[in-house]
């Protein structure tokens, strides 16, 4: 009996395929049992259900692998996100108050590992922990949707450190409370550290004096500081948003502001100064510099511009630069511009072979004008004297003023002497008419002028200076209101005054001074009362050297304050020990005081020391003081002349009527005694000649009126003296007295006057008389 063949095998998909081969045709095949067929199809059955049983559980295994796979990927990202993140995942225990920590570390091997730690104490600094407790508490109570807190723990290290934490409930008892929270913490020090820096940057730029602006990449405000809208007027809300073009000033090129920001962009920063136009619509001057201000990924960048306002003080520099080159009274270049300019007119001239002529100037007796009609008077004369010589010279040629009352002329492309010369002329028949002061008044002043030429005379610019000054003084000396061009005859007489000038700062401490002393009498008794100190210098090198060359010189380099400080010395203690000596202690010694000493030492502190060292008493000192000296300023003259009073020491005005002083000023000056000037006293008498007798009488009447004593200087003759006794003169000075004398001789002088006390009044003697 036949039967189909049964077959089964596995597929590649999992399933059992059956298949059932066809029986072969015989005369068996209708004869199968229905009972072998029914087992038959059993079995089949029976091997399909297991195939499907065993399929099933292979893509079950396989799918348990897959979970694996994922589980063990999503770990190993968790891990790597955590390291990565640099935070650690954390527990609490609310009802143990433990705290595990879990972090991810690598390990020797760089694989990721997990470390896990319990604590019983989360650390929390204790400055912190209740803020920490009412966080968790308000969290507890519903109150916020997420535990947070930023505090400090304790680190590995042991050192404190900020942390960040975040966390939600995870774990609840049967009662619905919550019974632990798990999240993250981060370290956020490093987070700190840059808030606070930018917290700080912040503060900083509000708090700058400078002006800061922020600026994006198209140079448009993002953020200002109040120093910016201090200075520019404007306030944040104006400007944001708004280009910085702005703030350009018409004063500069519109191309001139494309070119800065060109070159902030190229370079990243420029630095200069520009003008800025101001709300208001002014102008100011800023110092300014514009950085740029690289973003992260990639982001253009910013640009600070930080300024500040310069124009007040760029005013100030262009007047101290005026200052340093113009005089400001008249409104010429001064010494120091002078020189530059005659340096570039010397190489020019050079270059050229050309010639060149340096002109030097003097008033002739400007100081008269400050003393008679006072400094604004004498100020007005310069300004009207400078233009006049602007006018002559021409305006292309440089004039300057080098001191009081002096001015120098550049003369370039001149082809001889003879045009310099000329010039010169040119400028003195200038002055010949009347300077116009104002509407109303007119003065009349006369230059002296000096010439050197470039290369004649000198090469450089300070040795044209001197020899031109050196020229100067010579043509004053020939009379004043003339010219003369540099010799060399007169570097005879410049070197001779540098020579005096060197010695005479050492003439003190080398004992090359001396004083003689010339009596003064009484007219009303032929006593004897008081002699003048005279200042002499005998000097090794240059021989007797007389006081009108060498006490100018002595103002000139500083020397008259020792010298002073010595004469007042010396004439102090001769005083004192002549009174030692027997000499009547009514007699006085009146000693000369320098301008210069009297204005700028401290006169009576040296006055005073004289006078303690020798013991010599204060009543008994005079000091002798020009008319001029005292007129230049008399507000500050009758503040140090009480200063003398105070001391008990008298004052005499010298050289009186040489000046014009106002009788107001006089009445007003603590003075005590009037000398008259050996030139009235030389005039008196002479036939034709009134007017010295007219001023000797007025001078004395004047005195008398004041309550002044009179002294007159250069008595010579009986006739002269006669007629100063009938004008009832206190005392006379001169060669008919006698002549100055030294110490010893002044001395016996003295005592043999004293001896012969009541008699007439000492007898001229022919011998005395000066040749």
């Amino acid at each position: 009996m036949g039967c189909a063949d049964i077959a089964s095998k596995w597929k590649p998909n999992g399933r059992w395929q059956l298949a059932l081969a066809p029986l072969p045709a015989g005369p068996m095949s209708s004869e199968l049992p229905a009972s072998h067929l029914l087992t038959l199809l059993l079995a089949v059955l029976v091997l399909a259900l297991a195939g499907t049983i065993l399929a099933n559980h292979r893509r079950r295994d396989r799918l348990q692998r897959e979970h694996m796979q994922a589980m063990r990927e999503r770990e190993q990202r968790l891990r790597l996100s955590l390291w990565a993140s640099n935070e650690l995942y954390w527990q609490y225990d609310l009802r143990t108050r433990a705290l595990e920590k879990t972090r991810v570390l690598p390990d020797q091997a760089n694989d990721l590992i997990v470390q896990s730690v319990l604590d019983a104490d989360p650390q929390i600094h204790p400055d912190d922990l209740p803020a920490v407790n009412q966080q968790l508490r308000d969290y507890l109570q519903g109150h916020h949707p997420m535990f947070m807190s930023e505090h400090r723990m304790r680190g590995d290290d042991g050192q404190w450190q900020w942390v960040l934490l975040r966390g939600r409930a995870v774990e609840q008892d049967a009662d619905g409370r919550v019974v632990r929270i798990a999240g993250t913490a981060r370290n956020v020090d490093s987070l700190r550290e840059q808030e606070n820096q930018r917290q700080i940057a912040a503060m900083v730029m509000h708090s700058m004096a400078e002006s800061v602006a922020v600026l994006d990449a198209d140079f448009n405000f993002v953020t200002v500081n109040p120093a910016f809208s201090q200075m520019s007027g404007y306030h944040p809300e104006d400007v944001l948003n708004e280009n910085l073009a702005l703030l350009d000033s018409p004063r500069q090129e519109a191309q001139f502001y494309r070119d800065v920001r060109a070159a902030v962009h190229s370079h990243g920063s420029w630095a200069g100064n520009l003008w800025q136009q101001r709300k208001d619509g002014s102008q100011i001057l800023c110092a300014s510099q514009c950085s740029q201000i690289d973003q992260p990924s990639g982001a253009r960048p910013l640009f600070v511009l930080v300024a500040s306002d310069i124009t007040e003080r760029h005013r100030i520099e262009q007047e101290l630069r005026y200052l340093a080159n113009f005089d400001t009274l008249t409104g010429l270049p001064n010494r120091t511009l002078l020189a530059e300019r005659l340096s570039r007119a010397i190489v020019r001239a050079r270059r050229e072979r050309n010639k060149l002529a340096l002109l030097f100037l003097d008033l002739d007796n400007f100081k008269d004008v400050n003393d008679t009609l006072g400094h604004a008077t004498g100020d007005r004369v310069l300004r009207a004297a400078a233009q006049r010589l602007q006018e002559v010279v021409g305006e292309g040629r440089t004039v300057a003023r080098v001191s009081g009352d002096e001015f120098t002329a550049v003369l370039e492309d001149l082809n001889s002497r003879e045009e310099a010369e000329a010039c010169a002329q040119r400028i003195l028949t200038a002055f010949d008419a009347p300077l116009k002061l104002d509407d109303r008044l007119e003065f009349t002043i006369t230059p002296s002028i000096g010439i050197s030429l470039f290369p004649e005379h000198a090469q450089v610019p300070t040795d044209l200076l001197k020899f031109a000054d050196t020229a100067m003084y010579h043509a004053k000396a020939a009379g004043k209101r003339a010219s003369m061009c540099y010799t060399d005859s007169m570097a005879v007489d410049l070197r001779r005054r540098a020579h005096l000038t060197t010695s005479l700062r050492r003439v003190v401490e080398r004992g090359e001074l001396q004083l003689v002393f010339q009596p003064q009498q009484v007219l009303g008794n032929g006593r004897i009362e008081a002699v003048e100190a005279l200042l002499r210098w005998n000097s090794p090198e240059h021989g007797q050297i007389p006081p009108a060359q060498f006490i100018p010189l002595a103002e000139d380099c500083g020397a008259i304050i020792p010298i002073g400080d010595w004469v007042l010395q010396e004439a102090c203690r001769t005083l004192a020990a002549w009174h030692r000596a027997g000499v009547d202690p009514q007699v006085s010694v009146s000693v000369n005081v320098s301008a210069l000493q009297f204005l700028r030492s401290d006169l009576s502190q040296s006055v005073s020391a004289a006078l303690a060292q020798s013991g010599l008493s204060p009543s008994a000192l005079e000091l002798e003081l020009t008319e001029s000296v005292l007129m230049a300023n008399a507000e500050a003259a009758t503040e140090r002349l009480q200063d003398f009073r105070k001391l008990g020491v008298s004052i005499a005005v010298d050289d009186f009527g040489t000046g014009y002083s106002s009788l107001a000023y006089l009445h007003r000056l603590p003075i005590n005694t009037l000398k008259i000037d050996k030139a009235f006293i030389d005039g008196l008498l002479l036939s034709g000649d009134s007017e010295d007798t007219t001023i000797t009488t007025t001078i004395i009447a004047m005195a008398k009126t004041l309550g002044l004593l009179v002294v007159a200087e250069g008595v010579e003759t009986p006739e002269q003296l006669a007629f100063l006794q009938q004008q009832h003169c206190d005392l006379a000075q001169g060669y008919l007295i006698s002549p100055p004398m030294a110490a010893d001789a002044c001395l016996q002088f003295l005592l043999e006057a004293q001896d012969n006390a009541g008699a007439a009044a000492v007898q001229l003697d022919p011998g005395a008389l000066p040749a």
